[in-house]
């Protein structure tokens, strides 16, 4: 399967300040058969009001800004109005979640209103999430309420500046309408940009309905899009299931890098294009602790931060049980394909460690490679964990630190014990004698590696009392400026950058489902 190199419709929309809202959409995903989603259009709602426009984004993919803030750019936005071009559906997939398969669920809240090439040539879905009922909404009401859309465009708006791959936020509105959860809250709408809304639970549906031709058409067109060398490979779906594995190994490497717990990794929320997808229940740590959990939803801690990896690799298993049909034609038998598919699997292991050994050498200040790096970052983890150590912090002031001794006080002042990071500074200051840059330098490339600014809980959970208590958007304006730059030192920033106190202490975060 091959997919267009260039718009094939035009989608315009004049407003009445007689600005022209064009997406040059492109429907790839619409012209595969039609049980792989059903075609439903937004659900209109009362008084959209737009929050947020990324500008930035709207302009890489080739959108005018001032066209989207338009009376018209808003009520496409909101769901209100359907841009000429746009073929709207939601996306049928599958997926286990907490261990239990389901075998349908689908987009129960959203709409992909199409696709778009932006200015690096790369294929964009648009979706709108929040936009009403589809034939996938089991019950639910198909809306979203304002605090989880404000989390979910900081968090993949951090986490994109942090340079994970993710989704991104194009857009927030307000409904002018109310949503009930625990208690009735304020709607809105989120506009989500990702390469793909392909998942893991997507394979998962048809495999589940035994629809092998589902499968592969489903698999053609993931290589298409996000996997093209593997049409080369004389085995293109085994290739498939490796490029799938080897991007997530180092998304999750990434994940742990920065102390980030995604909260829900279900299968469903697995992307095959391997972007961080769906920001519900996730959190980033403060103290290090590799048992934390935050997700309100994860009662046994089946999704703690430590438990990640062995999370996405139990993951990447059901896709390639999702795929053994396809590789059992390529493989020539069903014993064959299933060594086959256990052979990929082993790769994660290796991959995910290789690829956190570089990051934790870099967070160190190693640019060389040496026997015991990878114990001496363990063992600067584990005292970290024993003295509660914030994760962002202990890493950030190391930076410093790395120039000279005369700075340990303010990584050591992290430590309920201070004296179990000196024995620690010892080992490593000696292991940065063999290294050939110069303390400066060092401390430059750490700094690179070693954010400033996460978006902690207890300032985005300020940010969204501000919005939802008050209509105050200043707090998430603030902080959305903060983390977009994470790794540059700012003054005046310091409460950014502090651990929460103990009244403010996030220990729960929510699905906003």
């Amino acid at each position: 399967m091959t997919l267009p190199d260039a718009p094939a419709i035009a989608a315009a929309a004049t407003s009445s300040a007689g600005n022209t809202v064009v997406f040059g959409f492109e429907n790839t995903y619409a012209r595969l058969p039609e049980h792989f989603y059903a075609r439903v259009d937004p659900t209109p709602v009362a008084s959209p009001r737009l929050v947020r426009l990324n500008v930035e984004l709207a302009r890489s993919l080739g959108l005018d800004p001032d066209a989207l803030a338009s009376e018209r750019g808003v009520a496409i936005l909101a769901g209100n109005l359907v841009a000429v071009g746009s073929e709207p559906l939601a996306i049928a997939y599958a997926g286990h979640q907490f261990g239990h398969f389901v075998p349908q669920l689908g987009d129960g809240r959203a709409n992909l209103l199409g696709e778009v090439l932006g200015r690096d040539g790369v294929r964009y879905d648009i979706q709108l999430k929040g936009s009403g009922r589809t034939p996938f909404s089991r019950g639910g009401d198909g809306r979203a309420a304002l605090g989880p859309v404000l989390r979910e465009y900081i968090l993949s708006e951090a986490m994109a500046a942090l340079g994970v791959p993710t989704t991104r936020a194009l857009a927030a509105v307000t409904t002018g309408e109310r949503v009930l959860r625990e208690t009735v809250l304020p709607g809105a709408v989120l506009t989500r940009v990702a390469a793909s809304h392909l998942r893991v639970g997507t394979f998962q549906y048809f495999a589940a309905q035994g629809d092998t031709e589902g499968t592969r058409t489903l698999a053609d067109y993931a290589i298409a899009r996000h996997y093209p060398q593997a049409a080369l490979a004389k085995q293109p779906y085994l290739a498939l299931l490796d490029g799938v594995i080897a991007r997530q190994a180092t998304l999750v490497a990434q994940w742990m890098l920065l102390g980030f717990i995604h909260g829900v990794m279900n299968t469903d929320n697995t992307s095959i294009s391997g972007e961080t997808i769906d920001y519900g229940p996730c959190a980033f740590l403060e103290a290090y602790d590799p048992a934390k959990v935050f997700s309100s939803i994860d009662h046994y801690g089946r999704y703690a931060y430590g438990n990640q990896p062995t999370a996405m690799h139990w993951n990447l298993a059901r896709l390639a049980e999702a795929l053994l049909p396809v590789l059992e034609q390529e493989q020539g038998g069903s014993e064959t394909a299933l060594a086959a598919a256990k052979e990929s699997l082993t790769a994660f292991g290796p991959q995910f460690e290789a690829a956190r050994a570089a990051g934790l050498r870099r967070k160190l200040g190693l640019a060389t490679e040496r026997e015991g790096d990878a114990a001496l970052a363990v063992d600067l983890l584990r005292r970290m964990a024993e003295n509660r150590a914030d994760f962002t912090l202990t890493f950030r002031r190391l930076c410093a630190a790395a120039e000279g001794p005369e700075a340990d006080e303010g990584v050591r002042g992290l430590f309920a014990d201070p004296s179990s990071y000196d024995s620690w500074a010892a080992g490593w200051r000696r292991r940065l004698e063999e290294e050939p840059l110069s303390g400066p330098q060092r401390a430059a490339a750490m700094r690179l590696a070693n954010p400033a600014f996460i978006p902690r809980n207890h300032m985005v959970q300020a940010a969204l009392d501000a919005a939802i208590e008050r209509q105050d958007f200043q707090p998430f304006e603030e902080l959305l400026n903060v983390v977009s730059r994470p790794y540059e030192d700012r003054h005046g920033l310091d409460r950014y950058t502090t651990p929460a106190r103990p009244e403010e202490c996030v220990s729960q975060t929510f699905c906003g489902t």
